[in-house]
């Protein structure tokens, strides 16, 4: 059994439960695949997004649903070290990527150099509904999983003032028939990083340049992510209450709800 085999057999035996499971009940409990699909499988470098690469893989060769890949690898402007370790590690799982340039990293540096990461998030996302349309795809996929869910609940609420989550799906605003999925909302990060040491694979973390920066080190994603982590030292539990609040919200209870832009308070249906 070569290499590739071997990181493709792991994800269905010796991490079945912690991750091949979760992946399934996401598919299948969001309703993220249908019948004649065409996904873009949207790699980053990280080890999140490689290991959705190979999940998607190997539910298109023995899934009941019959559905098209394509792998997509935006360079938004790595330098060529991180750009030959996309392209050494796709080559070692056998995943056959795509690349394709923009440059979205210069023009964040210019426009948002403090705070790159929404806007570089933001255009990211654009660039590849658009790429993922012009291949004829439906549909793109992303990396996120569960600890990413857990930390934008937090986050929106300590730093955005209002309760919001990350969607296991939703449908494009600017690309009309595209819709984005997270088939990794379910499994937590540490069994990724856990997949990624049984293999003993190297990744880049994010590929980009501004991690590098200092003022980055005391990023509020990796703040939620620490702070978490320290409650979980109490409560176990902790991430997964609150990934659990967003299904259990109680709105008897809520000052005031959002829809479509339009705010509903509680006292609009007080004396009813």
């Amino acid at each position: 059994m070569d290499r590739k085999q071997e990181i493709e057999r792991s994800i269905i035996t010796k991490f079945r439960k912690p991750i091949w499971r979760h992946f399934m009940k996401a598919i299948r409990d969001y309703k993220m695949i249908e019948e004649n699909d065409k996904i873009a499988v949207c790699i980053s470098g990280g080890k999140d997004s490689y290991l959705l690469a190979k999940c998607m893989e190997e539910l298109q060769k023995h899934g009941n649903v019959k559905f098209d890949l394509v792998y997509i690898v935006m360079n938004p402007g790595y330098n060529e070290v991180n750009n030959e370790k996309i392209i050494e590690n796709a080559k070692l799982m056998g995943i056959p990527i795509e690349i394709f340039k923009s440059d979205i990293f210069n023009v964040v540096d210019t426009h948002a150099s403090d705070s790159p990461c929404y806007l570089c998030a933001r255009m990211r996302r654009g660039f590849l509904y658009d790429h993922a349309k012009q291949l004829g795809c439906n549909k793109i996929a992303l990396g996120h999983h569960f600890d990413d869910v857990v930390e934008t609940i937090l986050l929106s609420m300590m730093y955005g003032g209002e309760y919001k989550s990350m969607m296991p799906k939703l449908k494009s605003t600017n690309f009309e028939g595209m819709e984005l999925i997270r088939p990794l909302y379910l499994v937590r990060e540490e069994d990724i990083i856990a997949w990624k040491k049984y293999n003993n694979l190297e990744f880049i973390n994010c590929a980009c340049k501004f991690t590098e920066k200092d003022n980055l080190k005391d990023s509020k994603r990796l703040e939620i992510k620490m702070l978490i982590k320290e409650l979980e030292k109490k409560n176990k539990n902790i991430a997964y209450n609150i990934f659990a609040s967003s299904e259990n919200v109680n709105i008897d209870t809520v000052l005031a709800t959002k829809k479509d832009g339009v705010k509903t308070t509680f006292l609009e249906n007080y004396e009813k």
